[in-house]
């Protein structure tokens, strides 16, 4: 196969996955009765936390593509079904910030928990080397899709 050939096998391959992870997410959003953007509503704020980031709701809306009133909404119905809590800043006082409940973080845990261990399982197979190539690409594309044209 030439290498532009393997190079499309692998977008498309990519695309697909794209698409399995999409179905995966989007049963866990329909069986805890969640809209697919609550689910990235928690996967931005578990993010954010990872990276100790503290995550206001004007934020968590430009994060996600929605106007004010579509994340005044997103988060009330997060914060009613115990996924999220509003809390004061730790940084600035005066700020409100959106944390993921423990619970949130439980329940996505015990869905996606079975697929990150056969992820990792699937990356014990590589060395170091090729785990940086792997992370290398998958920054690139990610950073490639985040770009606005």
């Amino acid at each position: 196969m030439t290498p532009q050939g393997s190079g499309m096998e692998i977008v498309h391959l990519l695309r697909a996955v794209t698409v399995e992870l999409g179905l995966h997410s989007a049963r866990f959003a329909q069986r805890n009765d969640m809209h697919p953007t609550d689910v990235r509503a928690l996967i931005a704020l578990m993010d954010a936390a990872r990276a100790r980031e503290e995550m206001t709701a004007g934020r968590l809306g430009a994060a996600l593509g929605l106007n004010s009133a579509g994340t005044t909404a997103l988060v009330d119905r997060l914060e009613r079904a115990g996924h999220v809590r509003r809390v004061r800043g730790e940084r600035d006082r005066r700020q409100v910030v959106i944390e993921v409940s423990e619970e949130a973080v439980e329940l996505g845990r015990a869905f996606f928990g079975p697929l990150i261990d056969r992820t990792m399982g699937l990356l014990r197979a590589y060395d170091e080397r090729e785990t940086a190539a792997i992370l290398g690409f998958l920054t690139g594309v990610r950073d490639a899709a985040a770009e606005r044209d």
